[in-house]
């Protein structure tokens, strides 16, 4: 077996732990139904309102027990809770084949693994379940929003696929050692931001089931899947605080990529199709992380441009480098 073979067996392996692990996380969401205890509970024992929040987002401590839907379940909490343990191991078996596909790739070709749109995808899906799987290890979230999490990145990986390419040298134009500063913070940045983004709709999610109940509401499906999603308020606040992290490396990326630029092409800025989308999401992330330190009517409104923050992002990934041509062109896909 060639590197390259080897590389795209251990993709496709990812691929199949990451659905694997989908489903298992599925059957803790559903099955296992225990509820974290009420935030009111922590602050009448003495705990101020944004420790119970927090307390409430990560499903530590305590928790009880439905016991009425636990006797009706077809399969027991203790079992739901060994799936999504299955589920976690899955991830970080997938998380570490994708790992090591990369660097097949970086030893076969001998050089870094960013070359094309199939690389620079297959980054941006491990950068956003490395950042998964380190909010878990912290505990910062609850284990069982590995559905959503593995279901999003297992779309990138998808999506992925359909431009593959062949493991091959740089073209002369990518040929420098910025390539490893500029597109590794981009992979950084995107795959971050990708996290953002799905606990920006699970906010607006959760947001949407409170006023439901709150209205005395009927709850359907799909609506009603956010039963067990943490409080909203928490959502809300783990998006702002992946954004602020993920924003710099964005903004160092465009800088990066403009340093390149006059050393390649002799000026800093262009106005190229990909730089030109590329400074649109940056507006729109600032715009994100403004509106969200304004007034009550600004941040209600906030993950909205987060989500369409990273809308731009995918625009510029998919329909740019496909679409449009420009400096960026010989970068292939």
């Amino acid at each position: 077996m060639t590197g390259a073979q080897a590389a795209n067996a251990l993709f496709v392996a990812t691929i199949l732990a990451y659905a694997a692990a989908m489903f298992a996380y599925a059957v803790e969401y559903a099955f296992d139904k225990r509820a974290p205890k009420r935030a009111k509970a922590l602050v009448a024992a003495g705990g101020g309102a944004e420790d119970a929040v927090e307390s409430a987002a990560s499903g530590g401590g305590a928790e009880d027990a439905v016991e009425s839907a636990a006797s009706e379940a077809p399969i027991s909490p203790a079992a739901a809770r060994g799936a999504g343990r299955l589920g976690l191991v899955l991830t970080y078996l997938g998380t570490a084949a994708l790992a090591v596909s990369i660097v097949t790739r970086v030893v076969y070709t001998g050089r870094w693994p960013w070359g094309n749109m199939f690389e620079y995808t297959v980054g941006v899906a491990l950068a956003g379940m490395v950042t998964w799987l380190i909010l878990v290890a912290n505990r910062t979230v609850p284990r069982r929003l590995g559905l959503f999490a593995a279901f999003a990145v297992t779309m990138v990986l998808g999506t992925s696929v359909r431009v593959y390419t062949e493991a091959g040298p740089l073209v002369p134009a990518l040929d420098s050692y910025w390539i490893i500063i500029h597109v590794t913070a981009a992979i950084m940045a995107s795959g971050i931001l990708l996290i953002g983004c799905v606990f920006a709709i699970l906010h607006l999610v959760k947001r949407r089931f409170d006023r439901q109940v709150s209205d005395g509401a009927a709850i359907r499906f799909p609506l009603n899947v956010a039963e067990r999603l943490p409080d909203a308020t928490v959502l809300e606040r783990l998006t702002f605080k992946i954004h602020v992290f993920a924003f710099p490396l964005l903004t160092f990326g465009i800088f990066a990529g403009s340093v390149w630029a006059h050393f390649a092409w002799g000026r800093y800025w262009a106005w190229d199709p990909k730089e030109v989308w590329a400074f649109i999401a940056w507006v729109v992330y600032a715009a994100y992380l403004h509106a969200r330190v304004s007034g009550k009517g600004a941040k209600a409104n906030a993950p909205w441009i987060a989500i369409l923050g990273y809308a731009v992002m995918l625009f510029n990934l998919t329909a740019v480098n496909l679409v449009f041509s420009g400096l960026h062109s010989y970068s292939g896909v």
